[in-house]
Order: structure tokens, then sequence, then C-alpha cells
């Protein structure tokens, strides 16, 4: 299905050097065997940090996000198989096809399996056990293994072989009871957030259980499910909930914990204003024209302004509206008070902001020479991350088989004629 085409700017900087000091993972190995975005995120953050990727995708066909628009197109403006959505998630690693449902290829994965430190999967649970390539089996083989497996809802429990998806999980974890305007119906958010809730998750234990191997020498196996990292991301409105304090609903933007803190129309658009504190207040009301207001005795403080929200909008709504956008956040930012605009995509890469900090970039890529991609927030001062491109289908099925299991050639071109590679 394929979309508009990707478009590299040829002003974006490009990826940064080699650093000189080794990065933080070098030297570390790591057996992808994930799809779609939960799993793929996290490897991705292993590749930056600087760890050996190597991600399995079936031949010919590859992780299902190469079949999900928009794509790069080549030269002759037809679409390829790298889609904005794979180079996202998969920088910086290998591409080696295999495909491990028949036994040689499954016995390929076992081998590579035993030359890395951590094998990653986000299979459904049972679903690498029959072919001898879950955590367990594969630990038997190396016990210093460390055996990440994401799933859907773990593995025990009434669904512990179900299938999930990110808008699912939206829903079920309770985040879209929470998201949308009051009078609307639950909205999930733009962006998979509970996939990348669960993918920065397991990054997160996969460090922590390289550091318990590196002081032990003992492997583990993670148990993450998609649905514990959603729920746990519910913060304050979970937590609120089991202090006794109700269920939570839709506030549209409104901050439940702080007052003003919305949406405003202005004349040309819509302005984010949030107060956080007293101060922030009363230097609001200063710019406003009405410092009188931050003296109503309704309005004194935090918990009172949000017990008094209709008398706070009735007073600040129709001032902000007589405000241009840009006239209101100079007067905001110079009189300290938090606020800023509601931008498109377009409008957030020609930020002066987002340009100091050097967030578009481009990537090496096999095909294109060069793909768009979007800088890590990682910033170390004495190991960078290293921006590596996403990798062409196969694109190392060749020199990963020789180099890491000693294949020869004419092995390869046996299990190329058998498919299995």
């Amino acid at each position: 299905m394929p979309g508009q085409p990707m478009t590299v700017d040829p002003s974006a900087p490009p990826a940064q050097p080699a650093p000189s000091a080794p990065a933080i993972l070098d030297g570390v190995r790591v057996l992808d065997l994930t799809r779609i975005v939960a799993g793929p995120w996290c490897t991705q953050t292993l590749a930056d940090l600087g760890a050996t990727v190597l991600k399995i995708e079936r031949p010919k066909a590859g992780d299902d996000t190469r079949r999900m628009g928009p794509f790069l197109h080549d030269e002759h403006g037809r679409p390829t198989d790298d889609s904005a959505l794979f180079i996202a998630c998969n920088r910086g690693k290998q591409s080696v096809t295999i495909d491990f449902s028949r036994p040689a290829g499954a016995d390929l994965v076992r081998r590579l399996a035993q030359q890395c430190d951590v094998v990653i999967d986000n299979f459904k649970s049972g679903g690498l056990k029959k072919l001898g390539l879950d955590g367990d089996s594969l630990r038997a083989l190396k016990p210093e293994l460390i055996a990440c497996s994401i799933s859907g809802y773990g593995h025990d429990g009434d669904a512990a072989g179900r299938a999930a998806y990110d808008f699912i999980m939206q829903g079920r974890a309770g985040l879209m009871s929470t998201c949308g305007m009051p009078d609307g119906p639950p909205t999930r958010t733009g962006m998979p957030i509970t996939d990348l809730f669960t993918g920065l998750y397991a990054t997160i234990a996969v460090i922590g259980a390289l550091l318990h191997r590196q002081r032990t020498g003992e492997g583990q196996s993670i148990d993450l499910a998609m649905l514990d990292a959603s729920v746990v991301v519910n913060l304050h409105f979970a937590t609120g909930y089991l202090m006794g304090h109700g269920v939570p609903g839709r506030m549209g933007n409104r901050n439940p914990l702080a007052a003003p803190s919305d949406v405003y129309r202005v004349r040309d658009g819509h302005c984010i204003v949030a107060s956080g504190n007293d101060g922030q207040f009363r230097a609001l009301c200063q710019v406003l024209g009405h410092p009188e207001w931050a003296e109503d005795p309704r309005l004194a403080s935090n918990p009172l302004r949000v017990a008094n929200r209709a008398v706070l909008d009735d007073r600040l709504v129709p001032a902000i509206a007589t405000w241009k956008l840009s006239t209101l956040l100079a007067a905001l930012d110079e009189a300290g008070v938090p606020a800023g605009p509601i931008q498109s995509m377009d409008q957030v890469f020609a930020d002066p902001l987002v340009q100091q900090r050097g967030l578009a970039m481009t990537v090496p890529h096999a095909r294109a020479g060069t793909v768009p991609a979007v800088r890590s927030p990682l910033r170390f001062s004495a190991t960078p991350v290293q921006h590596g491109g996403p990798p062409v289908l196969g694109q190392h099925t060749a020199s990963v088989l020789a180099d890491w299991l000693g294949l020869d050639q004419a092995a390869l071109d046996a299990l190329h004629a058998a498919r299995v590679i």
C-alpha cells in the first residue's frame, strides 16, 4: 500500500561521526526476533547505545512495518519496502533473513543466539516454544544469556497466548478513558504510546540484566507485558484511584492538577497556557492587564483555581482571545509564564529550538544513500549515541552467517535454494 514519497532534506545534518571512545554497549550482541514497534523500539535504543543488533526477518517479506506506508521511493519513483515506520524503529541494525519456521532456519537462529548476549522477542506467549527458540530453550544452551520476551499479557494468566495491539491496549489499560473531550468519545493517542513505553521499559530491563550479569555472571529471563507497562503509565490517575479518590474521567486539554492549564483560543489560532504555581498566575494576570484577578479569594491558590475553573475561564477566555499568538507568547515568555504553540509537523521541524537541538538528521542507507531520521534524545558527554542507518531487507544475511557461523558460499547457496534464507 504505497503512500507519499519520503524525501531527504539535503540541509539536514548527517549522523554524528563514530565516537573515539567505545560506546556504552560496545561489544554487546543482541539477537532481535521482534517486529512492528514495541520490540524494535527497544532494540533500536540498544543499537544507538552501541550494541550489535541482528534483526532476524522473514525472507522476501521482512518486518510487517515494511508494508506500512509512507514509503521511500527509488530513483524511478517506485515505492520500496523501506517505510517511514520501519526506518523510524530500526536504525543501526543488521538485517538477516531466516525462515525459522523451518527446522534448518530454527537451527541457524539457535546457533546465532549462542553467539549473543541478549535475545529479544515479541511473539505471543508460546509462539517460539514449539520451535525451541523461546528464552528457556535458548538459555538451556547458554545459561548466561539474557532473554527478554515482550508480549501482550505476559506468559501466565488467562490471556497469555492472546495477541495484542497498541490500540487495544490503550483501551484495556485505561488510557483512552482519560483521553478526549468530556462530552466526546474516548480517544487514542496519535502515536502508539503503549508500544513505545513497553519498548522503553524493555530497554531498561535489558540494561539492568546486563549490569546484573556483569556483577554475578548470571543470565536471566525477562517477562515484559504490554498490559503491565500500559497500566503503569496511568501515573497519578492509577494511584489516585487506588487511594480511593474515584474514577478519573476525560477533561480534554485541562490539567486535572493545575489551573489555569489549558488550550485557549487566540485571534489567529490556539495557545497553551500552563500556569503551574501562584507566582506564575500572578504574572499571567499582570500580562493580561488584570492584576486584581490574582487577589480574588476564589483564585488565590492552585487548589482553589482547580475548584473554581468556571470563574477562572470566565475571565481568561475572553481576555486571551484578544491577543495574537506571537505577541502573547512573547509577553508570557518575558513574564516567566509557561506557554507555547500547538504546532503541525512542518512547524515542529522549522522551530528554531528544534533546529538548535539538531533533531532532524540523515543516516546512511544502502539503497538511497541517506534517509531522514530523528536524533536520539540520549546525549552523553563521553560516549555519544551511534546513529546507524536502517538496513535493507536481508542486507547482512550472507556476511553474518559467514562471519558468525563460518558458513561458506556453498552452504549459503544451499540454504537460499531451500528458501531458508
